[in-house]
């Protein structure tokens, strides 16, 4: 497949990902075609053959340590040692002279004394120090000056980073209690802070991203005949009645319900905790589409009765797509409730028109099957294309990942996933309330850290392209993402605020772009 630009593909990947930050589920989101891009930039070179098989980025300084003086109205300065740190990450060791300290804590004791009503004075009469502190208590007083020294300083200190720094990304190093301890009007006061900034991104080549090749892999599954053959079997499975199963067990063809439970396995055989996210009740399974089962499992159950209860160990696959699952040795107990199978009508063309409105033949209904399957093939055909380059795009780059960056991404692909994982499996609010649990949280971002990574290397890749070949989102671009990521709220059933809608897809393309 010949495509006109890289920055064409890139930026129908980055039309993708830009709306993972709005959307309630991120994985396997269509995307936009490219052929628009490719009419409206055409600069660039590449090309790539087809098999079947935040804030916007400034300069950082280079100076690792880095002096300053900010003066205070009263000619004084605050002294700021800049630090630079892993994770593109600033540290700042702050200085606060005592006559600013001395400002903070008079400023400090004028709010209290407009607060508070002494008794035996009047409002607005000047109340003496020493009344005013016990009355109040000198460590609330101590704690609040300590507090209006910070508010005081920190514009000043992190002056230098305020056209980068990352949002909801200062981090105060010391310890409260540390400094309200060493607090004195006498003496320098003295704390750390920290700030991520928007990362330098760095690309490994000298053609940067120039003259970009990739070669993609579609996944049979999109195959159109295939596609097509397996759709018009399932409409057909539609129209089948359900009967009870009677006389014998269960076999490949059948729908079972069931009720299933299981428990990890340890090392030494003995069994462990419960895994509440491989458990159900009432689970209704069609044994002919089984590919998200464990394997062995459905094989475990042939011949199975109504009433009857079997329990056996299996082991979830590495590729498992729950990450916390994979590779993990359970102990399923599976009961079976009710045992059906399907009575179906002759595939004739008395049924046309059950199996697709407005057609009257067979040969209509496979037909527009197909078509539907192509239009979905073509589709994945140009989502691959766009994962291939954005994949390669984020190996020709270095960058050294903020926290706040990686921390924000992360969750919000946590969150996607346990949405998709509800949706698709009807998981209870137990389930998901286990899942949701802190614990699961950092285990996945530990366990995704590459992929984390992986994925802000990319978008910030392609917000590199869309700077260096000025290249611009549209209004009408910007309102289809907003409908885009409306549709997916509807689609999970979830609550939404479309105002907020737009200002997360804006900040995406401002973040990244």
């Amino acid at each position: 497949m010949e495509l006109a630009t890289a920055a064409v593909a890139s930026t129908a990947g980055a039309h993708r990902y830009l709306r993972r930050f709005s959307s309630p589920n991120y994985s396997s989101l269509p995307s936009s075609s490219s052929s628009s891009f490719a009419r409206q930039f055409s600069a660039l070179s590449a090309s790539a053959s087809t098999s079947r098989a935040q804030r916007r980025r400034l300069p950082v300084a280079s100076a690792a340590v880095e002096l300053r003086e900010a003066s205070s109205q009263g000619g004084d300065s605050v002294r700021v040692t800049e630090t630079l740190q892993p994770g593109s990450s600033v540290k700042f060791s702050v200085e606060v002279p005592p006559s600013i300290c001395q400002e903070c804590y008079e400023t400090t004791l004028q709010e209290y004394a407009k607060r508070f009503k002494i008794p035996g004075f009047r409002p607005k009469k000047a109340v003496p120090e020493d009344i005013l502190l016990n009355y109040v208590g000198p460590k609330h007083v101590q704690d609040a000056t300590v507090e209006a020294i910070l508010r005081h300083t920190l514009p000043q200190a992190l002056a230098s980073v305020e056209d980068r720094a990352l949002e909801d990304s200062v981090r105060i190093l010391t310890k409260f209690e540390d400094m309200a301890n060493s607090f004195s009007l006498d003496t320098v006061f003295r704390y750390d802070v920290a700030v991520d900034v928007a990362p330098e991104v760095r690309w490994l080549s000298e053609d940067k991203y120039k003259n970009l090749k990739v070669v993609v892999e579609i996944d049979e599954i999109v195959d159109a005949e295939k596609a097509a053959e397996k759709e018009l079997k399932r409409r057909h499975k539609a129209l089948g009645l359900l009967r009870i199963v009677a006389d014998r067990g269960l076999q490949v063809g059948d729908l079972v319900v069931l009720d299933i439970f299981a428990e990890s396995i340890s090392s030494d055989g003995s069994k462990g905790e419960k895994i509440p996210s491989a458990e159900s009740k009432g689970f209704h399974l069609d044994t002919e589409e089984n590919n998200n089962l464990v394997p062995g499992f459905l094989g475990s159950l042939i011949g199975f009765r109504p009433g009857e209860t079997r329990s056996f160990p299996l082991q979830f696959p590495e590729s498992f797509e729950q990450d916390s699952l994979q590779g993990v040795r359970a102990q399923f107990t599976v009961v079976c409730k009710e045992l059906f199978y399907r009575e179906l009508p002759e595939l004739d063309d008395s049924l046309a028109g059950k199996l697709l409105p407005g057609c009257t033949t067979m040969d209509q209904v496979q037909e527009r099957i197909l078509q539907r399957c192509k239009e979905v093939e073509k589709t994945a055909i140009e989502q691959a294309t766009d994962n291939a380059i954005l994949d390669q795009l984020g190996k020709l780059v270095e960058v050294d990942v903020p926290r706040a960056l990686f921390q924000e991404q992360g969750q919000q692909l946590y969150g996607a996933k346990l949405l998709q994982l509800q949706a698709e499996r009807k998981l209870d609010k137990d389930q998901i309330a286990s899942l949701s649990s802190q614990k699961a949280v950092q285990e996945y971002l530990e366990s995704e850290r590459e992929n984390i990574n992986r994925i802000i290397k990319q978008m910030l890749a392609v917000g590199e392209i869309f700077k260096a070949e000025d290249l611009q989102y549209s209004t009408e671009q910007l309102v289809k993402e907003v409908e885009n990521s409306i549709e997916e709220f509807k689609r999970y059933n979830q609550d939404y605020d479309e105002g907020n809608i737009k200002q997360q897809v804006l900040n995406c393309f401002i973040r990244y772009l």
